[in-house]
């Protein structure tokens, strides 16, 4: 939906040229065939390449394996120069850039820094291109604030969230925009400049009760402010428990977000051999004992609910240590 929106706006604004759009390397947006086309990762997409957009896909965020040597003490987002090469290019031909914010999700949550949020905005505004934010995984205070794009103070002119929504018990999704592009689709309508998308169950009413009644819970509860407090012992539970494991080779985390990317070497950050799905087992060995993790690739993501309390936190830090040293040994 976000596409075709910014599509069509650009065409109705007078740039009809504006046909593709520009994402970041390892990035995911969904799996229908548009939004693969904006995404860049090969597990879900390689099959359906021929029926695939062709869009720009430009090298983008790796703080653990920086290939410019640099850390997340020392870092200047030394790897904007891919995003400036490619604005430099396509930017007169691009409808949108779609961004996930702060954190790439499917590609081992990882977590870069907001001032490259801050210069992707401003190349946006550079060159008129539209800047979509994917608040799917990120928004209703999974990484500390109500939406990711907030850690970076600026703001998108497409915004598009779901699951948090609904606190996950029904399907539902919003796209939201800036007035700017509401307005250039108001008109009367003989001049057919109206938005015309629809689902079949847009709209739904029980959909909008269970998101009306997940936003004042997360008011009346101070939900946010909870759980910022909350991510701070988390992690601190989990670096106790598992940082310095010989084959733990980062901890990456922002709010209640934790990624425990396992190596097979620390010092080099060398990968374990897929072959031996490391990861896969750390979970199955979690589920015998009562914890839910999941997996991508030897990266564990443990991602409680923000209504968690220490109690629970402690009992599952425990059985996450208890998997990893069930396989990896507990040096």
């Amino acid at each position: 939906m976000c596409l075709k929106m910014a599509f069509q706006y650009q065409y109705q604004s007078g740039h009809p040229e504006r046909q593709r759009f520009m994402c970041l390397s390892e990035s995911y947006h969904g799996e229908t065939i548009g939004a693969l086309s904006v995404g860049s990762m090969d597990l879900y997409a390689r099959i359906y390449k021929p029926m695939m957009m062709n869009n720009i896909h430009f090298d983008g965020l790796d703080c653990y394996r920086c290939p410019y040597g640099q850390t997340r003490d020392t870092c200047d987002c030394e790897c904007f120069v891919g995003a400036e090469k490619a604005f430099a290019a396509y930017g007169k031909e691009t409808a949108a850039l779609i961004v996930e914010p702060i954190l790439q999700g499917a590609a081992g949550m990882r977590i870069y820094p907001p001032e490259y949020l801050r210069r992707l905005r401003q190349l946006c505004d550079q060159y008129g291109v539209l800047l979509i934010d994917d608040e799917v995984a990120a928004g209703f205070g999974r990484t500390g604030k109500m939406f990711a794009i907030e850690h970076a103070g600026v703001s998108p002119d497409i915004l598009c969230t779901s699951k948090g929504l609904t606190g996950g018990y029904l399907p539902m999704s919003l796209t939201i925009t800036t007035d700017a592009i509401y307005q250039a689709f108001y008109d009367d309508f003989k001049t057919h400049k109206a938005f015309v998308h629809s689902h079949t169950y847009a709209g739904n009413p029980l959909a909008c009760r269970a998101a009306l009644a997940v936003l004042h819970i997360m008011e009346r509860d101070d939900i946010l402010k909870k759980a910022a407090e909350k991510s701070i012992y988390l992690h601190e539970k989990l670096d106790a428990a598992l940082g310095s494991h010989s084959h733990v080779g980062e901890i990456r985390h922002i709010g209640l977000i934790n990624a425990i990317e396992l190596v097979e070497d620390k010092r080099s950050k060398r990968a374990f051999d897929p072959e031996k799905r490391v990861g896969w087992h750390v979970f199955r060995k979690a589920m015998d004992l009562g914890l839910v993790l999941r997996p991508i690739g030897d990266v564990i993501y443990f991602n409680p609910p923000l209504t968690i309390d220490e109690q629970t936190m402690d009992e599952a830090v425990r059985r996450c240590r208890d998997a990893v040293h069930a396989v990896l040994g507990g040096d």
